[in-house]
């Protein structure tokens, strides 16, 4: 995991990766620009109290609960954003280390739409579900990694997975390495809370996600040859016949 992450930083100075980089992080920056203006606007305008002390306890309470859902919300928006340049960074992370790839069968534009939406509805649903629990001390950081950890490890895998593999091999080797799958969905839900860094991690995870696929899928492939003594494994096929996230309605269930 940590050498499929290191990879993914290097891949940040490929010209091909930079593009989508600096998109997403212009498209989430507007997004939570907008928040903050919206929410500044409510807080200014709108009184609660008439005694002014109180007021301004009102306004500072709606601040912070302004950088909390700015804080709990930023992986699932600019994850959701990365996810309509994901054929283009895979590509490029392929290009460079499994040049032995033919090209893969990418999604249509108004695929890529429907599942960043639909990501972006169940992350931002269960991180205010969860919300609440931040009254609970550590209980809440405990589940803010472990809930954003599995949607992000699972989701980064069937979109890079999508593009490889059918839905049968898709669901064998999330469920071969479903562990390894969530700590590296719990790495990149860390590097989305830590400042600046937050901005370079979904181009990161993904391409680490494209190199732990990779190894994956081959250690699955190396396993069934020797097993069965006889050519390449099933699951080898290189296309996607058909959308593979678990958020687009046609991804493997659980």
């Amino acid at each position: 995991m940590i050498d499929a992450l290191v990879k993914g930083v290097q891949q940040l100075g490929d010209k091909k990766t930079q593009k989508p980089l600096w998109i997403s992080i212009a498209v989430a920056l507007g997004v939570f620009v907008l928040l903050w203006t919206t929410s500044g606007a409510l807080i200014k305008y709108t009184a609660v109290f008439d005694i002014g002390w109180l007021e301004t306890i009102a306004d500072g309470l709606g601040w912070a609960l302004v950088l909390v859902l700015t804080w709990a919300l930023f992986p699932g928006v600019v994850s959701a954003v990365v996810t309509l340049f994901l054929d283009q960074i895979a590509a490029s992370v392929e290009a460079r280390h499994y040049p032995d790839l033919g090209p893969a069968e990418g999604q249509a534009v108004s695929e890529q739409i429907i599942a960043a939406l639909r990501f972006l509805g169940v992350m931002v649903t269960l991180n205010l579900v969860i919300l609440p629990t931040l009254l609970m001390g550590p209980v809440y950081p405990v589940l803010f990694y472990c809930v954003n950890g599995y949607l992000l490890g699972r989701e980064y895998f069937e979109m890079v997975a999508a593009r490889r593999v059918d839905l049968k091999s898709t669901l064998r080797l999330r469920q071969a390495h479903g562990g390894q799958m969530f700590l590296t969905g719990v790495a990149i839900a860390f590097l989305l809370t830590i400042p600046v860094v937050n901005l370079l991690t979904p181009v990161i995870a993904t391409a680490a996600m494209v190199h732990q696929f990779e190894k994956w899928r081959r250690r699955d492939n190396r396993g069934q040859s020797a097993g069965t003594g006889s050519g390449p494994a099933q699951g080898t096929d290189l296309t996607r016949p058909a959308a593979n996230s678990m958020l687009d309605g046609s991804g493997p269930k659980a």
